[in-house]
């Protein structure tokens, strides 16, 4: 054998010696601890969630009609009054006072008129037998008539001391609850001021107003044509803990086209006063449901360059990089509309020290 040829099999050599020492060093690496969870099969409610403020459905400032002093508030501050309740009370005595003299004054009309229509009558008989002049009679009769408007202007002053008298006791309008006193017994209240004695603000049912992106309206009105439309509620603190459940009303009749959002109401039965009026809270709308569907944790996704993967489990016990298509997603899972079958089981957590073909430890994750 030549020198050339001994050479040339001293080469082939290496990288066949090599490659049995990496495939060695390969299989002596410890596996690697990860956790997996199997793709599950299952409908997905479809959510669009936005920022909403909760408000009061109704809200009544409650102001003097009449001006007087302030005698009573006969709710407490916070609490819950029903429509009917009376709520504040001004001093009745001055208003008393003209009722009684509007009430008197058409007495005194109706002496007037009496008396006048026995003239009347004593004139009409004088003038058929010519005792009496016929202008006699037409001056009794305007007289008449005027004492009978100014009956009616009494009867109207008596209406109105009446409507005064009544605006002394206020009573509430709406069911509600009481906010804090603007004013306190004692105060001279004006009618028509600036200031109100209180406010009551109607908090069961409760409203909540959210914004959307102008691109969900379409998704949102097919929703709400099929029927119902459910809308939930968190607080900011903990956005997965639902507060409440409600019901659309409608979105608002134009788009915002300073932000591209649109408005929505919705309405909470609220018996718990879960919600109350100014608060800031995380809503979500349900407008369809994923029947069927293959979904994973949503941790278990990854982002490369190429786009989205996911470690997928072998047979034996090694990983695959398998690239996959997402569909909805939310907080805590992901559709997997491309890539993944019902079957699969897939790396929840330790990705970061994977590679393909890597052995793996699994440990089934928690639900």
């Amino acid at each position: 054998m030549s020198r050339w040829s001994l050479g040339l099999a001293a080469v082939l050599a290496v990288p066949v010696w090599a490659g049995a020492a990496r495939a060695q060093q390969a299989d002596l690496s410890p596996a690697v601890p990860v956790t997996t969870q199997q793709v599950a099969v299952q409908d997905v409610p479809v959510y669009l969630s936005g920022l909403g403020t909760v408000e009061a459905l109704n809200t009544v400032e409650i102001k003097a009609q009449v001006t007087g002093t302030l005698t009573a508030l006969p709710v407490a501050e916070g609490k819950e009054v029903r429509t009917g309740d009376i709520v504040a009370e001004i001093d009745p005595r001055p208003f008393q006072a003209a009722l009684d003299q509007a009430l008197a004054q058409r007495q005194a009309d109706l002496a007037t008129l009496h008396g006048a229509q026995l003239d009347l009558q004593r004139y009409q008989n004088l003038a058929k037998s010519s005792f009496a002049p016929r202008q006699q009679v037409d001056d009794q009769e305007a007289t008449v008539e005027k004492t009978q408007a100014a009956i009616a202007v009494d009867s109207a002053q008596i209406e109105a001391a009446r409507i005064n008298l009544g605006y002394c006791v206020i009573r509430s309008p709406i069911n509600g609850r009481v906010g804090l006193y603007q004013l306190d017994v004692g105060n001279l209240v004006q009618a028509g001021g600036t200031t109100g004695i209180l406010s009551i603000t109607q908090d069961k049912p409760i409203a909540m107003v959210f914004t959307l992106p102008e691109a969900d309206l379409a998704q949102v009105l097919a929703a709400h044509t099929r029927g119902k439309v459910t809308v939930q509620v968190a607080t900011g603190e903990r956005p997965d803990v639902v507060k409440a459940e409600g019901v659309l009303l409608t979105p608002d009749n134009k788009i915002d086209t300073s932000t591209g959002t649109i408005a929505l109401k919705a309405q909470f039965d609220n018996a718990t006063d879960a919600l109350w009026p100014g608060e800031f809270v995380n809503a979500r709308i349900r407008v369809d449901t994923l029947k069927d569907a293959i979904t994973v944790p949503l941790k278990a996704v990854q982002h490369g360059p190429d786009g989205t993967f996911v470690y997928r489990v072998q047979p034996d016990q090694t990983v695959a990089q398998v690239p996959v298509k997402v569909g909805y997603q939310d907080a805590t899972i992901a559709t997997i509309a491309q890539g993944l079958s019902a079957k699969d089981t897939v790396v929840v957590s330790g990705q970061s020290r994977l590679a393909p073909g890597l052995k793996i430890k699994p440990a089934a994750a928690q639900s």
